[in-house]
């Protein structure tokens, strides 16, 4: 079984390293990726990870967000040039984990019949003062349910069953072929451990970049992107996108008030597998 991975990266030096290396640890087996015109350290990281023969790696001017082409294009890549069995479609702040095992065999226990896996998502919230330290050391305490702003449970994300002519929608929630959705399950072993708020200029530069992208695609209706938009309108035009920001800081006594509520779960995989990660690394043998 092969799987390979997608992912779609503007911008995301702080996160994008980690995110492959742990995605790779986990039984990925290639990745790939379009980077769309960043600036920072992004694409050279992507470029280590080409030169180590672990990745293909496109390049995207465009400042359009128009995900679901670019996402569709790498997909059907895996699909017909490098023999995927299964994608992941991954954002750089999201990492994939299994209850037990890895990835890989996760996805090889599927039953025939299924070709699309729904996967729910956690959010990790940020600390106070640490920002010296790599977000997976710093970010470990999760919200029990993490819930959009409607009260709802964050939609799933998907991977599938790789085909030629698949086709994944804005926001990697649906894949379809022909135009039909493909069968889908929420009963599998996987959960997404999510990081979007991992610095305050990380999480400016990524809902004013996202929404201005958006907005100049004319292809997307006005709910995709919708999170982002309303915090670009609500908070970032009104001059409060660090007011919003800073509601989500957990100091040391909003951790241990939201445990005992049961709203909060201290969570320390991403940790643990990233010093597994380095320790791996940095043995000569």
């Amino acid at each position: 079984m092969k799987l390979v991975m997608t992912l779609l990266c503007r911008n995301e030096e702080d996160v994008v390293e980690a995110n492959i290396a742990f995605h790779l640890h986990q039984g990925v087996d290639f990745v790939i990726a379009t980077d769309n015109a960043s600036v920072d350290g992004t694409t050279a990281i992507l470029e280590k990870f080409q030169r180590q023969g672990r990745l293909h790696l496109i390049h995207e001017s465009e400042h359009n967000h128009d995900q679901a082409v670019w996402v569709t294009r790498m997909a059907r890549l895996a699909a017909v040039e490098y023999g995927a069995d299964w994608v992941i479609e991954n954002d750089a702040d999201e990492f994939w984990v299994p209850a037990e095992g890895s990835l890989r065999h996760s996805l090889t226990s599927v039953p025939k019949g299924i070709d699309v896996l729904r996967v729910p998502r956690v959010n990790f919230l940020p600390r106070p003062n640490s920002h010296h330290l790599p977000f997976y050391e710093r970010m470990t305490v999760r919200e029990r349910v993490s819930r959009n702003r409607r009260g709802r449970p964050l939609p799933p994300k998907i991977c599938h069953r790789a085909y030629p002519d698949v086709s994944v929608g804005d926001g990697n929630h649906k894949a379809t072929r022909s135009g039909g959705l493909m069968p889908t399950t929420d009963q599998h072993p996987l959960e997404i451990l999510h990081f979007p708020m991992r610095s305050y200029p990380q999480f400016l530069n990524k809902i004013r970049q996202g929404v201005e992208a958006a907005e100049r695609n004319a292809r997307l209706t006005p709910d995709i992107c919708g999170n982002w938009r309303f915090l670009y309108r609500e908070y970032y035009l009104r001059g409060r996108l660090f007011d919003y920001y800073q509601e989500h800081v957990l100091d040391d006594q909003a951790v241990a008030e939201g445990i005992r509520e049961g709203r909060l779960v201290a969570d320390e995989r991403l940790l643990e597998w990233m010093r597994e990660i380095d320790a791996c690394q940095s043995d000569p043998l």
